[in-house]
């Protein structure tokens, strides 16, 4: 695992020596994804600078050093990730026509002579892995930006004062002597609303995240001034060129359905983990999984220790709270397995130790609250191994998130009634003010039944109500997902983006509410959520993180599964929830779901009282100009009272202001 950065200046007037000193500088701020080795490639006369610092995995020698020239000097490459199938790539390759002298053996040499006999298209749809990349074409003069299927490694790029930067982070693009740009208030408005910021927008105006699943390729002109250009790959001219799309993934899964029973699919799923996990295994240096003891991670490792020839070492990191601790579940699948298990219970003051250096480790405002334990395990992790194998992607691609299974109980039986009187009722819900309804569930608490004995009763309840008043499913994900409600009026001057949650033309045409969500969810929430959690909390402690359950041939085997295989009777995931039964007791498979998550709500309300005060004092935010104080305040004032609970909300919000300490 790795970080790269680079420049292409065409006007330039730089010395070699010159950019050399600024690549450099912009690479240092990398050290944290690659402190094994740092390296820079110039080329002053076509005004091109390569960046690139290494977390040696596959080949420790120089061979693997970058940025790495090919055979024949064609093309120099700077590569953040891992081309799992390099093995198999290079056995093609080595029964191709025309010898190949191969210097090392590492992924990133098999790339670059696959490009030099596929072409870049080619190539990159027969990798297999996580990766993002810059690949400049000296004989064409021409570079390519891409990224992998689901978007698992970061990219970012853009046109700065007639210069074109791009890095895995925004530190290494900001590190640029010429760099300038505001704060896009649109994308502010996104981060408000579901607490990160959905590619290809970024917080800076002019600077994109690139689309998964694409590849950008520039001439040596259209690197100087923006020409016309649209980070989505729509009709513009310049734009960039989808190889996979999630969209078109599960329209082929619904003309291709699985046709057959639950055990042949569980068998057919289990085939599917064994190869993307084995490979996924190959490694140089220690290796390891984390470890929740949910569905996920706990079928990761189940194989794992199944095709291991020695026990598995294994993390997770508990709490003492016990409506936050896993570790528990975590400690009963690894003794059934025999893995050499560690874990580690965090205190409250540990946890908070990690806050201050949120917005270092997450340059761009970032705001799901599981940054913490995530970058806790990392941290455990990383004191024995250097890579670890985790469970993300399951919940997306299996229904596992419970705005799939209620959200589809909702929107089976809302249909039944007439909009005009889902409306009448919802006006009605909304008629009475959030802290009245809370007050009203907090009176009959002792003869409600437990599963209706939710905190925040109001503010779930005016949710419904909005829900209610829905007309499509992207509509109900759009209000299940949604921290507040009115960010454009929470961020004045903001216009909120279309992005696939809300863009009609960018909705999957399916009958089936999961499927829609499920797209949805793999599409933006995957790469722009869960994946940036885990890439950045990871790379905080040079830890790579491998996640073989959004290999794509399981992602394109689970867009065929019909609904009976994923979802019965309100419980998700039937398929996976199958085959992990192969493995350890039906016990440990079928438990409620619970989320990675902290006490914040009782955090701001204690040791992080103080500090959240002086991040959203009303003098503050009049002055800074981004958001209102006056819903702020209320929010802030609500929620220390203990009237209501705001934590999301106010996470969203103090994760941006943080950020502007560090970074505006």
């Amino acid at each position: 695992m790795c970080g790269f950065t680079g420049y292409i200046n065409i006007q330039n007037n730089e010395t070699n020596l010159a950019m050399e000193a600024v690549i450099s500088r912009m690479g240092q701020t990398l050290r944290h994804r690659g402190p094994d080795d740092s390296g820079v490639w110039v080329d002053e006369k076509a005004g091109v600078a390569l960046g690139h610092t290494r977390l040696s995995i596959i080949d420790l020698s120089e061979h693997g050093h970058q940025p790495m020239v090919s055979g024949s000097g064609r093309y120099v490459i700077a590569y953040n990730g891992e081309v799992y199938n390099f093995q198999r790539l290079r056995e093609t390759i080595e029964n191709d026509p025309g010898p190949v002298d191969w210097a090392g053996h590492s992924d990133t040499e098999v790339m670059l002579e696959a490009f030099e006999r596929w072409g870049v298209k080619k190539a990159v749809k027969s990798f297999n892995g996580m990766f993002a990349f810059a690949l400049w074409d000296r004989k064409e003069r021409k570079l390519s930006l891409a990224r992998d299927r689901s978007g698992k490694k970061p990219l970012y790029y853009g046109w700065i004062n007639g210069v074109f930067m791009f890095g895995s982070e925004l530190k290494s693009i900001k590190a640029h002597p010429g760099f300038s740009a505001e704060v896009d208030r649109d994308a502010l408005s996104l981060l408000m609303r579901y607490s990160y910021i959905l590619s290809p927008h970024s917080i800076y105006k002019g600077v994109h995240k690139l689309l998964p699943g694409t590849i950008l390729t520039l001439d040596h002109g259209q690197l100087g001034n923006r020409p016309r250009f649209s980070p989505f790959a729509d009709n513009e001219p310049v734009c960039p060129e989808r190889y996979w799309s999630a969209r078109e993934c599960f329209e082929s899964g619904a003309s291709n359905r699985f046709s057959g029973s639950l055990d042949e699919a569980a068998d057919r799923l289990d085939t599917l983990f064994r190869d993307a996990v084995g490979i996924r295994m190959i490694s140089d240096v220690p290796l390891g999984a984390l470890l929740s003891g949910g569905i996920d991670s706990s079928s990761v490792v189940a194989i794992m220790q199944a095709i291991s020839d020695r026990a598995v070492r294994t993390f997770t990191i508990g709490f003492n709270e016990d409506d936050f601790d896993e570790a528990v579940h975590a400690r009963a699948v690894a003794g059934h397995l025999g893995t050499d298990h560690t874990e580690l219970y965090v205190s409250p003051e540990m946890a908070l130790d990690v806050i201050p250096g949120l917005p270092e480790l997450y340059d761009e405002p970032f705001a799901d609250s599981s940054q913490i334990p995530t970058f806790l395990v990392s941290q455990l992790a990383r004191e024995s191994v250097t890579v670890a194998l985790s469970g993300d992607g399951g919940d997306e691609l299996f229904t596992g998130y419970h705005r799939h299974t209620r959200g589809d109980w909702l929107y089976g039986n809302l249909r039944r009634f007439p909009g005009a009187v889902r409306g009448a009722v919802a006006r009605l819900m909304m008629a009475v003010p959030a802290d009245k309804w809370s007050r009203l569930f907090g009176l009959i608490k002792p003869v409600i039944p437990a599963d209706l004995n939710q905190p925040n009763a109001g503010d779930k309840i005016h949710k419904l109500a909005k829900i209610l008043d829905s007309a499509t499913p992207e509509d109900i994900y759009r209000q299940l997902v949604s921290q507040w409600d009115d960010p454009e009026s929470l961020a004045p001057g903001s216009a909120e983006p279309r992005t696939v949650i809300t863009d009609r033309s960018q909705w999957l045409d399916d009958q089936d509410f999961t499927r829609r969500l499920m797209y949805i969810d793999l599409a933006g929430y995957l790469a722009d959520d869960i994946l940036t959690k885990v890439d950045r909390a990871s790379m905080g402690v040079s830890l790579e993180i491998r996640c073989p359950v959004i290999d794509y041939r399981i992602v394109e085997f689970a867009a065929t599964l019909p609904k009976h295989l994923r979802l019965k009777n309100g419980r998700g995931k039937l398929v996976l929830r199958k085959m992990l039964c192969k493995y350890v007791p039906e016990q440990m498979v079928e438990r409620p779901k619970r989320g990675f998550s902290i006490p914040l709500d009782v955090w701001l309300r204690g040791p992080l009282r103080d500090w959240a005060e002086s991040l959203l004092d009303s003098k503050r935010l009049r002055e800074e100009g981004y958001l209102d104080p006056a819903p702020v305040r209320r929010a802030w004032e609500e929620h220390v009272s203990g009237k209501l609970n705001w934590r999301s909300r106010l996470w969203n919000i103090l994760m941006f202001q943080a950020w502007l300490d560090r970074w505006a």
